[in-house]
């Protein structure tokens, strides 16, 4: 089981960090992906890491957005920085057991999913 949270509220140019906690599984054997959608728009890719370490961004988080893990908390995180009104949306995490980074762009490649956390940029 994934769970996402950390969402909020924060203005423009903020921060804010999820955290995407794993229970029943070692996250470290697995690609973590952040996904996003918007209302009335498509969840979209943010974020993956492989389980190697190796990371992919969208170009529109890309020097933004940070994704990361933490094997002894067996959680992933999403550090967001310079946060945009367009950057709101519910973020949700997943798992993947791809060994392709390539892949970690789509959402067929996660099987696990968890609940979305909303973050909203306003001012």
């Amino acid at each position: 089981q994934l769970q996402a949270y950390g969402g909020g509220l924060v203005q423009p140019g903020g921060s804010l960090r999820l955290s995407c906690a794993a229970s029943g599984f070692t996250l470290d054997n697995y690609a973590i992906g952040w996904f996003r959608q918007a209302p009335g728009k498509e969840r979209n890719f943010v974020a993956a890491m492989h389980r190697s370490g190796g990371t992919t961004y969208s170009d529109s988080v890309k020097g933004r957005f940070t994704i990361s893990r933490d094997s002894a908390k067996n959680t992933g995180y999403l550090q967001m920085n310079n946060l945009r009104p367009e950057d709101t949306a519910v973020y949700t995490c997943a798992a993947s057991s791809s060994v392709i980074l390539s892949n970690l762009a789509s959402q067929t490649a996660y099987a696990n999913w968890g609940e979305g956390t909303q973050v909203t940029v306003s001012s």
